[in-house]
């Protein structure tokens, strides 16, 4: 008997929530030389706005991820998206440097639940031979969120002004609350899913349900690789996100209305690598693969996507530093998806949103340290040569931090 496909609907509604998370955060990224010629910033205090977001984001990982694992993903989600969508339209009252900062860290506050909560659905609704599958998609809407961004926000701003922009992206996650109480029940209680379905859905062992102590998850050799891994690369993602237009900008003279194509393509390239590093790996374990060879080899084909962005400043056209940074970010969805993926294989079900909170807390961290970096860099140097080999090569380390933490992915004994 086939199972029924409710739980994909589910997954779009996670998709639709890590689009509109992305469209909130990249507005940024788009208006950042407008808005430095407009403001007055300089590369410093970029920089810095760029650090409140991820110290923000860092301390909602922790907070957020433990406190969706005790309330559940119904109520942590929506109001996760609720608090980040009035963030995100607070953004249109400021007018200085340290405004912006402020709105930025408030808005990191509340984007840091939906990782945590998507991921944890994933596990309540996906069984683990889908899930590195399903990760991918939702974890698609990262990109598309980034294609629709400047497809919508150069046009509005062109038009109507940059406060508008702000106002009208923002309002949209208070659509997608609407359709996930409309929507959204645990997999058990769901009139929609059938029977069939259900036992596909709880196939895998049943684990115990106790509250697992944070001591007990920080004291694991896997959870410290993992925070290694993502504070090792998550920056080199935020940096994309947020210095991609200005790098464009800067070296080609790619101005706000020129802006759309490049980036547009740049995610569309990035948006294929977040479904294929989930395919491939579920596609190795039904062709026999262990799940350890299987994550880890889709891992290392993501690398090998990455690798070449150390030569982005060496290429002498807009289109061929696109090409590399398209490659780069379709390597970087493809490990993210396989590295949420992981924390659901090898980790209880009841840690999973915790798990992704302090791993998250850790590539925070490094996204925060990069982000200054990065600002104090571009103002002494003018150059991206070194961030962009230091993009290149982060995740190799990252990845023998994940094998010496975990060389087989065995399941992680937690009591």
């Amino acid at each position: 008997m086939r199972s029924g496909h409710f739980r994909w609907v589910i997954c779009g509604l996670l998709f639709f929530a890590t689009t509109v998370n992305y469209m909130d955060r990249q507005i940024l990224g788009i208006l950042a030389p407008t808005l430095q010629h407009e403001i007055g910033w300089t590369e410093k205090e970029y920089g810095y706005i760029v650090t409140a977001f991820q110290a923000a984001y860092a301390i909602g990982l922790l907070g957020v991820g433990r406190a969706i694992d005790l309330i559940g993903t119904g109520k942590g989600y929506s109001l996760s998206v609720i608090f980040w969508s009035l963030a995100a339209m607070a953004h249109a009252a400021v007018r200085s440097a340290f405004g912006f900062g402020v709105v930025r860290f408030a808005l990191g506050l509340g984007e840091a639940g939906n990782f945590p909560a998507a991921i944890k659905t994933i596990a309540e609704w996906f069984p683990k031979k889908e899930r590195a599958l399903a990760t991918g998609i939702f974890n698609a809407g990262s990109n598309v969120g980034a294609i629709i961004t400047p497809l919508t926000v150069p046009f509005i701003t062109l038009h109507y002004g940059w406060q508008v922009a702000y106002l009208l992206i923002g309002a949209i996650g208070f659509l997608w609350v609407l359709c996930w109480h409309a929507i959204y029940r645990l997999p058990q209680e769901h009139r929609r899913v059938s029977k069939a379905e259900l036992d596909l859905i709880l196939s895998d062992p049943v684990e115990p349900s106790t509250p697992i102590p944070w001591r007990r998850l920080f004291g694991l050799r896997e959870t410290i690789g993992l925070i290694v891994a993502r504070f090792l690369t998550d920056g080199v993602w935020w940096f994309y996100l947020f210095w991609a237009p200005k790098f464009l900008d800067l070296r080609y003279g790619i101005g706000l209305a020129e802006l759309g194509a490049p980036l547009v393509a740049m995610y569309l390239i990035g948006n294929t690598g977040s479904v294929f590093g989930g395919w491939f790996s579920g596609f190795l374990i039904t062709r026999g693969a262990s799940l350890n060879a299987a994550r880890k080899l889709a891992i290392l084909a993501c690398l090998a996507l990455i690798a070449p962005i150390m030569f982005a400043t060496n290429v002498s056209t807009t289109w061929e530093a696109v090409a590399l940074l398209g490659l780069a970010m379709a390597g970087h969805q493809g490990w993210s998806a396989n590295m949420f993926t992981i924390i659901s294989d090898i980790y209880p079900r009841q840690a999973v949103s915790s798990l992704i909170g302090i791993a998250g807390f850790g590539g925070a961290i490094g996204g925060m340290l990069l982000a200054a970096s990065v600002g104090w860099i571009l103002e002494l140097t003018g150059s991206y040569h070194v961030i962009f080999i230091w993009a290149g090569i982060s995740y190799f380390f990252a990845l023998a931090a994940i094998h010496i933490a975990s060389p087989r992915l065995n399941p992680v004994a937690v009591g």
